[in-house]
């Protein structure tokens, strides 16, 4: 049974959660404690220190301090049923020592075709060069992972919605063919879930063992800040906990700051995105000059049924399928203003990026009659942003 005295709505967890009286003393928000050293108080205390390793407890500054203790039971808040989250300086930093945390040489990743490059390319590269083979799977695949395993197998990485080509993925259905089945070892199961963050897609209680966020993205929600997180259950947490450790893995206390402050309006800010990308992609698919709109909450999307039975809402980022080739698409693009041209997404500023998926796949094909647009839809007026795509199109004719 719920705590009736730990707040259990989402917005109301995203304010308060990692709040400790005690980290933030008489002020709203935890301070910047910038420190490497750490004083003991006599040889007993640093002996003690040294014998336990958990947040709350000082030691040494790469085990972090109020600041990202905060931060970190903030987001481990937001996932029911998570023991606990460790804190990285990117994204990658965070989806790669999850990985480090539970592959050994000679284990077999089942890895979604649609992950984001930086996981392949770590799969491929770093990966393959320690002993651990990769083998990619159709992102809709669903219960059919279960064909997939061997008794090398250890663990699949999941991107849900995909950030390039948004294919919905049965988180659920793979998990729990994962948990069923019955090899020397356990099947550990992993999930970028970045696009819709635990506000809209609590992964863990839908069967995930690793829920990693690239926190660049919607918790700091500002482009100024690089950070990525990694909540687990108990069974899960002392490895990723030493592997964190071992690989030197630590979240600076200033960009911690940020990215709580980031944090305590992402409900908010997410809410705008989604209704502001919604808007825009209804009216995108509308358009002559639009051939498909990639938007999980649009039937046109690859496993949008299974979005709309397992998420709570959607986020600020999408793709369309644009008629024309690169050059016409790329006239397109070089026309707007108000659209940044740039990587990353998740900030307050509208961005756009053409893209070639069929670059990035191994299991599957990537074929369309068009150009890929990634559009990450920002908090701008939604006229302005319209008036800005028909200067784009404009510009292809």
């Amino acid at each position: 049974m719920a705590d009736p005295k730990r707040p259990s709505k989402a917005d109301t967890k995203i304010v308060t959660g990692g709040r400790r009286p005690e980290w933030t003393g008489a002020v709203v928000n935890p301070p910047v404690w910038r420190a490497s050293t750490h004083l003991y108080e006599n040889v007993a205390a640093l002996e003690a220190g040294d014998k336990t390793n958990e947040d709350g407890r000082f030691f040494y500054g790469r085990r972090g301090a109020p600041t990202q203790w905060s931060l970190a039971e903030a987001l481990t808040e937001l996932e029911p049923g998570a023991h606990g989250t460790m804190l990285y300086p990117s994204g990658v930093a965070a989806i790669s020592a999850a990985l480090l945390s539970v592959l050994q040489p000679g284990d077999v990743l089942l890895m979604s075709d649609n992950a984001y490059d930086p996981s392949r390319s770590f799969a491929q590269g770093f990966l393959k060069r320690w002993g651990v083979e990769t083998r990619f799977f159709d992102p809709l695949i669903g219960t059919g992972i279960a064909t997939l395993f061997c008794e090398r197998t250890r663990a699949i990485l999941l991107e849900s919605p995909g950030s390039l080509t948004f294919e919905v993925s049965d988180v659920p259905a793979i998990c729990a063919a994962a948990k069923a089945h019955k090899g020397k070892r356990e099947i550990v199961t992993l999930l970028d879930n970045t696009w819709a963050t635990p506000y809209f897609f609590t992964a863990l209680d839908k069967g995930v063992d690793m829920s990693i966020l690239a926190a660049t993205k919607y918790v700091v929600g500002h482009s100024d800040v690089m950070a990525g997180s990694v909540t687990t259950t108990r069974r899960h947490w002392q490895a990723l906990r030493s592997t964190a450790h071992a690989l030197g893995q630590v979240l600076s206390p200033d960009d911690a700051y940020l990215a709580a402050r980031g944090l305590r309006t992402m409900a908010v800010r997410l809410k705008a995105h989604e209704a502001s990308a919604l808007d825009i992609a209804t009216w995108l698919s509308t358009r002559p000059e639009v051939a498909t709109v990639l938007h999980p909450a649009l039937p046109t999307c690859p496993g949008h049924d299974i979005w709309k039975r397992d998420f709570t809402g959607s986020s600020g980022l999408f793709s369309m399928i644009l008629r024309g080739d690169w050059e016409k698409a790329a006239r397109f693009v070089d026309a707007l203003q108000l659209f940044g041209i740039g990587y990353s997404w998740g900030g307050f500023e509208s961005l756009v990026c053409p893209k070639r998926p069929e670059h990035y796949r191994s299991a599957t094909q990537w074929a369309c009659d068009g150009t890929v647009i990634r559009l990450q839809i920002g908090l701008e007026d939604v006229e302005d942003l319209k008036a800005d795509l028909e200067r784009g199109f404009e510009a292809m004719a």
